[in-house]
C-alpha cells in the first residue's frame, strides 16, 4: 500500500511537471539578469547589449518549499538575449526618454527517469520605452513594455510562454558617498499577464538589488540577489543571492558583468543556480 501511494504522489508531480518547469512559471522577465546599479540606465547614446544566462537546477519544491523527489531530475536553460538601447538627448519630466527592444535565443533541457526533452528555439519579443533621472547622489529610472506571444509555446521546453504581458519598471540607484564608489541599488518590475493562446498565469512581481563597491574605477564589486514571486492566481515564488563583478573598458566603450546567484528559497517551482554573464557596448 505505502508503495502504490508512492507512486501516486510521483505521477501527480510528473503531471505537473509542464506548468512548474517553465523557465518562470509565472513570469516572462528572467531574474537575475541585472544587478549591480541594475536600475541605472546609461547616458544617452545607443548601445548593444548581449545576455549570456545559464541556469541549472535538479530539484522542483511544492508550496510548502520541500522537493517534491524527483528521480533523475535536471533541469538546463541556456538563453541569449541580444538588446538594443537607445537613449535619446530628449528630456521629459526632467528624464531622458529611451527606447529598447530584446529578442531570447533559449536551449532548454528537461531530464527525469524515463523522460528526456530539450528544444531550442526564439522566445516571446520585448519592447519598452523608459524615462531615467541623474540626480547627484541618485539615479532614477522607469520604464513601461510589453511582451509579445512571438516564440512557440506549449512544451515545457518551449522558449515562448504563449500570452501577452504588459510590464511596468521602477527603480533607484544611491550612491552613498560623494565619490560614488559605494551603491545600493533596487530594480521592481510588475507583469500584467493576459491569457491568449496558454493558458496565463495572475500577475508578477521580481525585485532586483544589488549591493557594490567600486575597487577602482574600471571595476565594481558586489552582492546581488533577486526575489520574484506570483501575485495572483498562484504562489509560486523564489528568492536567491550571490557574488557579482562588473569591469568596463573605457577607450573600447566596453562593459562586461558576471553574476551568481544561488536560490535559496522555492516554492511551488525549480530551485537552483543561475549565471549571467553581460557584454555592453556603445556605439
Amino acid at each position: 500500500m505505502k508503495t502504490r501511494i508512492q507512486l501516486l504522489v510521483l505521477a501527480a508531480s510528473l503531471a505537473a511537471l509542464p506548468g512548474i518547469l517553465q523557465a518562470q512559471p509565472s513570469a516572462h522577465y528572467v531574474p537575475g539578469v541585472e544587478g549591480i546599479k541594475g536600475a541605472s540606465l546609461p547616458p544617452p547614446g545607443f548601445y548593444v547589449r548581449d545576455y549570456n544566462y545559464f541556469y541549472w537546477s535538479g530539484q522542483v519544491n511544492n508550496s510548502a518549499g520541500n522537493s517534491v523527489g524527483i528521480p533523475g531530475l535536471d533541469i538546463f536553460t541556456y538563453a541569449n538575449i541580444p538588446r538594443a538601447i537607445w537613449i535619446t538627448d530628449t528630456k521629459f519630466l526632467g528624464g531622458y526618454v529611451g527606447v529598447d527592444a530584446l529578442l531570447p535565443f533559449v536551449y532548454q533541457q528537461l531530464k527525469f527517469t524515463g523522460f528526456n526533452s530539450s528544444t531550442f528555439g526564439v522566445g516571446d519579443l520585448f519592447g519598452e520605452g523608459t524615462l531615467s533621472w541623474h540626480i547627484k547622489q541618485f539615479d532614477f529610472s522607469v520604464g513601461s513594455g510589453v511582451w509579445a506571444p512571438t516564440g512557440d509555446s506549449g512544451s515545457p521546453t518551449d522558449a515562448g510562454l504563449g500570452y501577452w504581458t504588459f510590464m511596468q519598471t521602477a527603480g533607484a540607484t544611491w550612491y552613498i558617498d560623494e565619490e560614488k564608489t559605494w551603491a545600493v541599488s533596487a530594480l521592481n518590475r510588475y507583469e500584467f499577464n493576459t491569457e491568449q493562446s496558454q493558458p496565463a498565469p495572475g500577475d508578477a512581481y521580481t525585485l532586483e538589488w544589488g549591493v557594490s563597491k567600486s575597487v577602482c574605477k574600471e571595476a565594481d564589486l558586489g552582492v546581488v540577489g533577486y526575489y520574484q514571486q506570483q501575485v495572483t492566481g498562484g504562489s509560486d515564488r523564489v528568492a536567491a543571492v550571490g557574488p557579482e563583478v562588473s569591469v568596463m573598458f573605457p577607450k573600447q566603450m566596453f562593459f562586461v558583468s558576471l553574476r551568481y546567484n544561488y536560490e535559496f528559497m522555492a516554492e511551488s517551482r525549480a530551485q537552483g543556480n543561475a549565471i549571467a554573464l553581460t557584454l555592453t557596448k556603445r556605439f
